[in-house]
């Protein structure tokens, strides 16, 4: 099969829209310091709702880039960690977290430009380039 992400069916796809998604990129770069239990990843990710949080580990873990372990103690112990797979999106995903960070004032600076322009009906007009 070949591997092409912009064809529809492809898995390739798939893994990009796992590991471009807003709550995975966030869990994972919270796990890259190392194994972390649930309400530690829920007071990280402050906005993150309940489900949606244990939805995204559900679908890490799935797709191999995060693994659950429970521990046989009362109250029960549940950590999430990296794999190996997990780990090598670390770069990446910290070169992202940085762009974004860094280039955070650049967007809101151009979504401003954007909806002033929208207000005065030339919302496609680009003058910036």
């Amino acid at each position: 099969m070949t591997v092409d992400v912009y064809a529809k069916d492809c898995p390739s796809r798939r893994v990009l829209d796992r590991i471009g998604d807003t709550w995975s990129v966030l869990v994972l770069l919270t796990l890259t310091d190392g194994p972390r239990r649930y309400s530690e990843l829920q007071t990280k990710i402050s906005d993150i709702s309940p489900k949606m949080l244990t939805q995204t580990l559900r679908g890490l873990e799935r797709d191999g880039l995060v693994t659950r372990t429970v521990y046989p103690v009362v109250p029960p112990r549940v950590e999430y960690e990296l794999t190996r797979l997990g780990l090598s999106l670390h770069d990446l995903l910290e070169s992202l977290q940085s762009w974004a960070e860094t280039n955070s004032d650049d967007v809101l600076a151009a979504q401003a430009a954007y909806d002033r322009r929208a207000q005065s009906g030339v919302a496609g007009q680009r003058n910036d380039r």
